[in-house]
């Protein structure tokens, strides 16, 4: 299926060489001084103290960088982005659990990251994992490392690393991965600028010890148009884009060739609240404009994917997950995020994963589209029917389609007749996605590591407390 085009070629031109004149013209906010001194070194200059960096160097750091991504799981199954192929994973770093059946929510604890970790583990549309929540009973100084130690035994597929902001964060991070594997294959990481082009010190340095050890790295800009940037699409997007290539310019200068996963997290503002909308349609749309944007630099993309802001498993939670995922899907995105989010991403649940589990898969049903050929246009079965043979449910044609997955089968779907429905108990949509979460979280088993691992790990998290707490 060729990728549908939410702007045009020349739109995409248009966004870079308006990137390349705010990279130019009105530079970042840079005070890391060695990584200030090696762009000046290389050609930048100063303006009213930020750095401004020529489009010879910004164009020479797209060029340099990798432009695919493995990861592997310790099972030693790859991921690899930049293939064409599409993959999801789910939101990261979540404050709150939400229960369903109740209709509550509470803080998430360390017991959360672990099952939420499993049952992600299980579902068969997720391919990469991220530490779900922030749990609160932890103390923040090491909650990220926490996240990811807490998260490591309960799946073997590639597990993405939380949120840094620190070079410490990075350094315990990486001894940990080195646990299950070569740094550089079983881990990736992110940093998020500050929205609008601001790179404090502490975060450069988090930047340059990722670049150091190999580390794919993620840019991951979170601007909201009309609050941290401008409220048209466009400019939005030109600034975010100025961001991550300004974050790109800065690992290759440390790590020439470090492959590079585009991120993009452009939200927009409520003009009523001023709260970040994670929810309306604009933001598939500026998702989908992303993924063509990464692309014409060659390079995979991670965009918004399953999001809303209901605070419920409702209709407009339904809705707006299902937009904001089929835009950038169809535009031909690397990897969509979002599996269990709600409320613009301060709480998730593990019945909203396994919605976002059916909804994945109805998307990549849409992306599979379906074949026309002599046998699909089954002239002769119409005719056959026509005929007299019967009708369509006998024919081995129908068999034969019902097997290659012509039509999805839903797992949670209601598609019975009302009366059935209504003697069954009336179960809706999100009461089977509870079930179904409860049931996988009872029987799921993922292969525990080895004694030793777990010993190593808890070494690493008793030292990364010690230094930072």
């Amino acid at each position: 299926m060729n990728p549908w085009k939410v702007i045009s070629e020349e739109d995409v031109e248009s966004i870079h060489h308006a990137t390349l004149r705010v990279l130019s013209e009105t530079g970042i906010v840079l005070t890391h001084s060695g990584i200030r001194k090696q762009l000046l070194d290389a050609g930048s200059t100063i303006k009213e103290e930020r750095v401004l960096l020529p489009p010879e160097m910004v164009e020479k750091a797209l060029a340099d960088c990798g432009k695919k991504v493995t990861i592997v799981g310790r099972n030693g199954k790859e991921i690899v982005l930049g293939n064409g192929t599409l993959h999801w994973h789910n939101l990261g770093g979540a404050r709150d659990i939400f229960d369903s059946r109740t209709g509550q929510s509470c803080p998430a604890v360390l017991q959360d990251i672990r099952d939420s970790t499993r049952l992600l583990d299980a579902l068969d549309q997720v391919n990469t994992i991220t530490p779900f929540f922030t749990p609160q009973d932890v103390p923040g100084e090491i909650m990220s490392l926490a996240m990811y130690r807490h998260a490591l035994p309960h799946t073997t597929k590639p597990l993405q690393g939380p949120g840094i902001q620190t070079a410490q964060e990075v350094k315990y991070t990486v001894r940990m991965a080195e646990v299950i594997g070569p740094v550089e294959k079983v881990l990736t990481l992110s940093a998020s600028p500050i929205s609008p082009l601001t790179f404090p010190t502490d975060l450069v340095d988090s930047m340059v010890e990722i670049a150091r050890n190999g580390i794919p790295f993620g840019p991951l800009p979170c601007p909201t148009a009309g609050t941290t940037a401008p409220l048209s699409l466009a400019g939005a997007l030109t600034q975010q884009n100025a961001e991550v290539l300004a974050s790109i310019v800065i690992m290759q200068l440390v790590n020439p060739g470090l492959p590079i996963i585009y991120c993009g997290r452009l939200a927009m503002m409520e003009p009523r609240t001023g709260i970040s909308v994670w929810g309306g349609i604009e933001l598939g749309i500026a998702s989908a404009a992303t993924v063509q944007i990464s692309h014409r630099y060659n390079l995979p993309v991670n965009v918004y994917g399953l999001t809303t802001n209901a605070h419920t498993l409702d209709i407009q939670n339904g809705y707006e997950r299902s937009l904001n995922a089929i835009l950038p899907a169809l535009a031909g995105a690397d990897e969509l995020s979002g599996v269990g989010e709600m409320e613009a991403g301060v709480m998730g649940s593990y019945a909203q994963m396994v919605c976002d589990n059916e909804i994945a898969a109805s998307v990549r049903r849409v992306m599979r589209g379906f074949y026309v050929d002599e046998d699909s246009l089954a002239v002769e079965v119409i005719g056959e029917v026509m005929n007299g043979s019967g009708n369509f449910i006998a024919e081995r044609h129908t068999v034969n389609y019902l097997r290659s997955g012509e039509i999805l089968f839903s797992k949670l779907s209601e598609r019975r007749a009302f009366n059935e429905w209504d003697r069954a108990g009336r179960k809706e949509f999100a009461d089977n996605a509870q079930a179904q979460a409860e049931h996988i979280l009872a029987k799921h088993q993922v292969p525990p590591l080895e004694e030793v691992q777990e010993k190593e790990l808890d070494k690493i998290i008793i030292a990364a407390a010690e230094e930072l707490e």
